[in-house]
């Protein structure tokens, strides 16, 4: 379903945060064609600079419950801490033919399910933070009550984003969090590591950082664009006995190395996800 085909939704698009991630998404699906008028905005810490720009295009900033009539979506895009609050809150705007989709952390189906409505059907997401240039990447996971062509319209809305992948068991969604929904910092750390090493080397601090930064970046786009797989790669930059056999041969220390301490650290990542459900 590409998302102009969402104008002919029986209802609105009804996004509840607009912060980092929100505001990505919004952006989004206002680039990709999403018709201002289908679009609701519920924020309460809504900038007016924002609120009035969304006016002017034709949008709806938080109007009156009243007002907005039965959604066709509703999108969760706030913190799981806040989420028993706001779920009180929007559960007066569910219909029985409304989709919602949360990318809240840690908050299960089930979780959000027993806040709404009896039957709601319910998309479970994790996207990451690249999402807000369009180049993130998604994790989702329906309830029972989320038919073929709810799956679609969450591909159409996610797709802003970047890809959508949708796993069937809930369970691996910790995991997913933890791998990427929390990954980026991982590789921001990797890059501001590179760039103290390099200084530590040597290198003016302000040509380390940017070498580091533009290293990380082309090797990220390296990945994606030639489709080869990560490990081919590395070893197609690692000549026998060379510079990066050298370093390779300390980050890939089995007890020490790279691989255990990200392994420990996507575990540590994947236990907190578990919590926040509680």
């Amino acid at each position: 379903m590409p998302i102009r085909s969402l104008e002919s939704l029986n209802g609105p698009v009804v996004l509840v945060g607009a912060g980092k991630m929100g505001g990505a998404m919004l952006e989004g699906w206002l680039k990709l064609g999403l018709p201002p008028k289908h679009t609701v905005v519920l924020d309460p810490n809504l900038r007016p600079e924002v609120a009035a720009d969304l006016t002017a295009k034709g949008a709806r900033a938080n109007p009156d419950f009243s007002e907005i009539g039965t959604p066709a979506v509703v999108v969760l895009a706030v913190k799981p801490q806040v989420a028993p609050v706001v779920l009180a809150t929007v559960r007066a705007l569910v219909g029985p033919e409304t989709l919602v989709v949360s990318i809240m952390a840690g908050r299960t189906l089930d979780f959000i399910s027993e806040a709404l409505p009896h039957g709601a059907a319910v998309v479970r997401t994790i996207p990451n933070t690249p999402a807000a240039i369009g180049q993130g990447i998604t994790v989702a996971v329906p309830n029972a009550q989320v038919t073929a062509d709810g799956r679609a319209l969450t591909d159409a809305l996610l797709s802003a984003l970047g890809p959508v992948e949708w796993i069937a068991d809930e369970a691996l969604m910790d995991a997913a969090t933890a791998v990427s929904g929390s990954g980026p910092a991982y590789v921001f750390l990797l890059a501001e590591a590179l760039a103290a090493a390099g200084a530590a080397a040597g290198l003016p601090a302000d040509l380390a950082e940017r070498l580091a930064r533009a290293t990380v970046a082309g090797a990220g786009a390296l990945m994606i664009q030639s489709g080869t797989e990560a490990a081919t790669l590395r070893e197609n930059v690692t000549s026998p006995a060379g510079t990066t056999a050298a370093a390779l041969g300390v980050l890939m220390d089995e007890t020490r190395g790279f691989g255990p301490l990200l392994t420990d650290a996507v575990a540590a990542a994947t236990r907190r996800s578990v919590e926040l459900a509680y």
